[in-house]
C-alpha cells in the first residue's frame, strides 16, 4: 500500500450541506435580517466616518523603546517640551534684521498664539547664537511640546494658518519642526488620495463593466466595497479613541480594499451567473454551488490575506502596527459583506444583474474559450512559455542587488509646503544640520564629560552649552548641531560614535535620530516579517490544497513578482528614472518602510491570485484526477477573472502613482508594477507551467500528512 496519494480525493455527494453553502442559502432566505445587520453597521459606522481624516493621527513613525524616544519623552517631561515634535516657528525678514520694523510685533504675535494652545508648554523666545542668525534676518520661536506625537502634529495643524497670517511683503513666517512635516504630509496626501480616488472610480467600473459585461453587475462589486469602507473607517475613528491610529491606516485601507473587494466581488460573480443563467440552476442551487466553491476560495484568500499583514505587527512601530490593523479590519468587513450581503443582492436581483448588458456579452458563460486556447497553448509548449516569464522577472529583479533604503527626507513634501520652507530657512541661516539637532540627555554631574565629547566629534557643527532641568530631577539637555543634512547617511555613524562614546547613560535624541533609529529597528525586521509571511502563507495553501509540492512552488513564485517588483522600484525612485513622467524629486533612495510593509502587501495580493487559480484547479483535479484538465480547466475558468481583477488592481494602483506627495507614488507604483507582472507572468504563465511540469505529483500528499490535514474540497456536487 502507497503512503503517498496521487489520484482525485474521494467526493462524496451532498456539497450543499458544507457550511459556505449553507450561509449562502441562509443569507439569501433571511434577506430583512441580513439587510437590516448592514444597515445598521453602515449607518451606526458611517455617523463617525466623516471625522476619519481630522481624528486619526499622522505620527507614530519610531522605534518603540529606541533611545531617541526615550529622549523625546524625558526632553518633553522635564525641559518644558523642547522635544522633538515641538513646533519651531521660523521667521525670516528679506530686508532688515527682525530688531527693525514688524519684525518685534510679529515675534510677540506668533509668541502670543502658541501660548493661547494648551498643547504648547513652554514658548523659548529667539537666542542669540542659537535661534537667531548672525545678520539678524532669520529667528526661531520654539513652541515647547505639552502633548504627544499625535497630538502636537494637529496642535501644528491647527496653527499653521494663523501663523501665516502674520506673514507680511517682507517678513514670511512658516512654523516647520517634525509636527508641522507630518501636518504639511498628511495635508497633501489627503488631496492626493481624494485625487486618484476621484480617477480610480471610474476606471475600476469601466474595467468591470468590460468584464462582466453588464452595468448593473459591474456596480455590485464597487457599492459593496464602499459599504465596507464606510464602516472601517467609522470604526477605526472609534478606535482611535482609545488608541492611536495612524491616518495612514485608512489611506491605505481605502485603496487595497477597493481593489481587493473587487476581486472579490467579481470571483462570486462570475461563478453565480454561470450557474444560474449558464447550468440553469435554480437559486438556492447556483448560491449553494456558488458559496461552496468561489465562495471558499474568496474565504481562503482573505483568511492568506489577513494573515500576512499579521506579520507586519512584528514590527514594534505604533504607524506600522496601526496601519496594519486599519487594513485588516477594512479586509474583514469587505470580506463579510462580500460572504454575507453579496449572495443576498445577487438572489434578488438574479436575472435583473445582467441588465444593461453588452452585446457581445454572455452572462453564463464560466469557462473562458480564450484563456482555455491559452491554457492549452501553454501544455504544448511549457518550458518556452515558462522559461520567457521567468527571464523577464529575473531580469527586471536584478536592480534590486543595488537597492539602498532610508526614511523620507523633506523633499517628500511639496516645494511650498510650510515644513519645507520652514526647513529651507533654517538651513541657510544657521547650517546643513541645523534642521535636525542632537538632544543628548545626560545625567548634570556627567554634563561636563559629555560637552567635551561633542566637541571633539568630527561629525559636530556645534555645542551649545548644557542646560540643567529645572525640576531637580538632576538631568541636563546638550543640544549639538551635525555638519551634515538630516536625510545624509553620514549622521548615523556620527550617532553611533556618540553613543559608544557619551557617558554610560546618556541618550542621544532629536526628530532626525528617531528616523535613525526606526530604519535600523525596520531593517532587523524585515527578515523575520518576510519568512513569518512566506512561511503562515504555506501553510494556509498546504491546509487547503493537501499538496505541499504545488502549495511550496505556489508560495516561491510569489517571491519573484515582489523582487521584480522592487527592482523597478530601484530604477525609478533611487535612480530617478521617470521621475519627470511621475512628477516627483528623487531621494536617491527608496524610502525605508516600503520593503517590509510592501512585501506584506504584494504577497497578500499575489496569494489571493495563487488561491483563486489553484482552488480552481483543485476542483477539477477532484473531478477528474486529469493534471491535465486540472491545468488547462483553472486557466479556462479562473483566467479571465484573475485577468480582470489584476486589470482592476493595476488600475486603482496606478492612480495613486499620478498625483501627491512621494509615498503614494511609492505605494501606486510598486504595488501596480507587482500586480501587473504577478497578473500577466506568474499566475497566467508560471504557476499553470508549473502544474503541467509536475503533472500528478503536484496533487501528491504523503499518508501521514493526509491524515493530519482537514479534508478541504472545492468541487461542488
Amino acid at each position: 500500500m502507497s503512503d503517498v496519494t496521487t489520484g482525485p480525493p474521494d467526493i462524496r455527494p451532498g456539497s450543499t450541506a458544507s457550511p459556505l453553502a449553507r450561509l449562502g442559502i441562509w443569507v439569501s432566505e433571511h434577506g430583512k435580517i441580513v439587510t437590516a445587520v448592514w444597515v445598521l453597521l453602515v449607518v451606526g459606522l458611517g455617523i463617525f466616518a466623516p471625522f476619519v481624516e481630522k481624528n486619526l493621527s499622522g505620527a507614530g513613525w519610531q522605534a518603540q523603546g529606541s533611545q531617541s524616544v526615550q529622549a523625546r519623552e524625558l526632553a518633553q517631561e522635564h525641559f518644558g517640551g523642547n522635544a522633538s515634535h515641538a513646533i519651531q516657528v521660523v521667521i525670516r525678514s528679506d530686508d532688515a534684521p527682525l530688531t527693525d520694523g514688524d519684525g518685534p510685533a510679529i515675534i510677540a504675535e506668533v509668541t502670543r498664539i502658541l501660548k493661547a494652545d494648551s498643547r504648547i508648554a513652554e514658548v523659548v523666545a529667539p537666542q542669540p547664537g542659537a535661534t537667531l542668525s548672525a545678520d539678524g534676518r532669520t529667528a526661531v520661536v520654539l513652541g515647547g511640546a505639552g502633548a504627544d506625537t499625535n497630538e502636537m502634529v494637529k496642535a501644528a495643524t491647527d496653527l499653521k494658518d494663523p501663523l501665516h497670517e502674520l506673514s507680511t511683503a517682507v517678513i514670511s513666517v512658516n512654523p516647520t519642526g517634525s509636527s508641522m512635516l507630518w501636518s504639511d504630509f498628511n495635508a497633501a496626501n489627503l488631496e492626493a488620495m481624494l485625487t486618484s480616488e476621484m480617477l480610480s472610480w471610474p476606471v475600476t467600473l469601466i474595467i468591470l463593466v468590460l468584464a462582466f459585461g453588464a452595468l448593473v453587475a459591474a456596480g455590485m462589486p464597487l457599492l459593496l466595497t464602499l459599504a465596507g469602507l464606510i464602516a472601517s473607517a467609522g470604526s477605526l475613528v472609534l478606535i482611535n479613541m482609545i488608541v492611536p491610529v495612524s491616518i495612514w491606516a485608512m489611506n491605505f485601507a481605502m485603496m487595497f480594499s477597493l481593489a481587493l473587494g473587487i476581486d472579490y466581488a467579481l470571483f462570486l460573480l462570475v461563478r453565480f451567473r454561470a450557474a444560474r443563467m449558464g447550468q440553469g440552476l435554480s437559486t438556492r442551487e447556483a448560491i449553494a454551488q456558488t458559496m461552496d466553491t468561489a465562495g471558499k476560495a474568496v474565504l481562503l484568500s482573505g483568511i492568506t490575506v489577513l494573515v500576512s499583514l499579521s506579520a507586519v505587527m512584528l514590527v514594534p512601530s505604533p504607524s506600522f502596527r496601526s496601519m496594519a490593523g486599519g487594513i485588516m479590519l477594512s479586509v474583514v468587513y469587505v470580506l463579510g459583506a462580500t460572504l454575507t450581503l453579496l449572495p443576498l443582492v445577487m438572489v434578488k436581483l438574479d436575472h435583473r444583474l445582467n441588465k444593461f448588458a453588452l452585446p457581445w456579452a454572455t452572462a453564463g458563460e464560466h469557462r473562458s474559450p480564450l484563456f482555455e486556447k491559452w491554457g492549452e497553448r501553454l501544455w504544448k509548449h511549457p518550458v518556452a512559455w515558462g522559461a520567457g516569464a521567468l527571464a523577464i522577472l529575473l531580469a527586471l529583479a536584478i536592480p534590486l542587488a543595488g537597492l539602498q533604503t532610508a526614511m523620507p527626507s523633506i523633499a517628500v513634501l511639496p516645494s511650498d509646503a510650510s515644513a519645507r520652507v520652514g526647513y529651507n530657512d533654517v538651513k541657510a541661516a544657521f547650517g546643513d544640520g541645523a534642521p535636525g539637532t542632537l538632544q543628548i540627555i545626560t545625567e548634570s554631574v556627567k554634563a561636563d564629560e559629555a560637552q567635551r565629547v561633542l566637541n571633539d566629534e568630527s561629525g559636530i557643527a556645534g555645542v551649545l552649552p548644557a542646560m540643567p532641568a529645572t525640576d531637580g530631577s538632576g538631568l541636563s539637555m546638550i543640544t549639538a548641531v551635525p555638519s551634515v543634512d538630516p536625510s545624509d547617511s553620514a549622521l548615523a555613524g556620527t550617532v553611533d560614535r556618540l553613543r559608544a562614546d557619551l557617558p554610560d547613560g546618556s541618550l542621544v535624541g532629536g526628530a532626525a535620530v528617531e528616523n535613525i533609529d526606526l530604519k535600523n529597528q525596520l531593517d532587523s525586521s524585515t527578515p523575520l516579517v518576510i519568512a513569518v509571511v512566506l512561511l503562515l502563507g504555506f501553510a494556509l495553501l498546504l491546509i487547503a490544497l493537501r499538496a505541499p509540492l504545488i502549495a511550496l512552488l505556489g508560495t516561491l513564485v510569489s517571491l519573484l513578482s515582489t523582487a521584480a517588483a522592487f527592482g523597478v522600484a530601484r530604477l525609478v525612485f533611487q535612480d530617478g528614472i521617470g521621475a519627470g513622467l511621475f512628477g516627483f524629486e528623487s531621494q536617491g533612495f527608496l524610502d525605508a518602510w516600503a520593503p517590509v510593509f510592501f512585501f506584506a502587501m504584494i504577497f497578500a495580493i499575489a496569494m489571493d491570485y495563487t488561491v483563486f487559480l489553484l482552488s480552481s484547479a483543485k476542483e477539477h483535479w477532484e473531478r477528474s484526477g486529469d493534471p491535465k484538465e486540472a491545468m488547462i480547466g483553472a486557466v479556462a475558468h479562473s483566467g479571465r477573472v484573475i485577468f480582470a481583477a489584476g486589470g482592476v488592481m493595476v488600475a486603482v494602483f496606478f492612480t495613486f502613482s499620478l498625483s501627491g506627495p512621494l509615498p503614494p507614488k511609492e505605494m501606486g507604483i510598486i504595488l501596480g508594477v507587482a500586480v501587473l507582472l504577478d497578473t500577466l507572468l506568474v499566475r497566467l504563465v508560471l504557476l499553470p507551467v508549473l502544474l503541467r511540469l509536475t503533472g500528478r505529483a503536484a496533487w501528491a500528499c504523503p499518508a501521514w500528512l493526509a491524515r493530519i490535514l482537514p479534508n478541504i474540497s472545492f468541487a461542488h456536487n
